[in-house]
């Protein structure tokens, strides 16, 4: 056996601890391949063993970051809420109207799932999870409140420019939740199908979709 295909067959060596200068980029590389790999399993059925392997690093290297799989899991969700909903607020955070600023999040939320559809898939993938797991609910409250602020905030936006009537606040941070929720739980694996149905919510709201017999 030549040196060139003895090196070829010879796996490469999975990371351990790594020194400080690699920290920070170890565990984003594994708060990066868990995030698929909790999405593709879930959570009761991923093992140590399936994040290590997916990551390239050692059940080692997983212990050093994070104290257990629960640990790891809130904190891939943390940073999965903490990428949509810091791009969502920038690109409301001078939208003039309602229509507007759901509109730029309409594209964002499109933008997001094109570059990254393991954001969508693990985002769609906790609401299963924490059905299954009750010990994982308290885990998401903080982010359940900050993605609800937010929707709160953007009809309080069409309050005051009196796109939205205020006796519909209720029903309409319903709507927006239904909406959003539903483009990532129901459509955002087909990239065709999620903006076909980005637009048809863009024409609802412009009131151009549906017509009156």
């Amino acid at each position: 056996m030549t040196r060139a295909s003895a090196a070829r067959k010879t796996p490469p060596r999975k990371l351990g601890r790594p020194p400080a200068s690699r920290s920070g980029a170890t565990r984003e590389r594994i708060l990066t391949h868990a995030r698929t790999t909790f999405s593709e399993l879930g959570y009761e059925a991923t093992t140590n063993k399936h994040l290590a392997h997916n990551a390239g690093v050692t059940t080692g290297a997983i212990y050093h970051y994070f104290d257990s799989k629960f640990d790891l899991y809130k904190a891939v969700n943390e940073e999965a809420q903490r990428v949509v909903y810091d791009r969502f607020e920038q690109q409301v955070a001078d939208a003039e109207t309602f229509v507007g600023g759901i509109e730029r999040v309409l594209d964002t939320s499109h933008e997001l799932n094109n570059t990254d559809p393991s954001l969508a898939r693990f985002l769609g993938a906790v609401r299963i999870d924490v059905r299954r797991n009750p010990e994982l609910r308290d885990v998401f409250k903080g982010s359940t409140r900050r993605r609800e602020m937010f929707f709160e905030s953007l009809v309080d936006l069409g309050i005051k420019t009196g796109e939205v009537r205020k006796r519909d606040r209720l029903r309409m941070v319903a709507l927006i939740r239904v909406m959003l929720i539903g483009l990532v739980d129901a459509v955002s694996d087909d990239p065709d199908t999620h903006l076909a149905a980005i637009e048809a919510i863009k024409m609802l709201i412009e009131g151009n979709l549906i017509k009156r017999a």
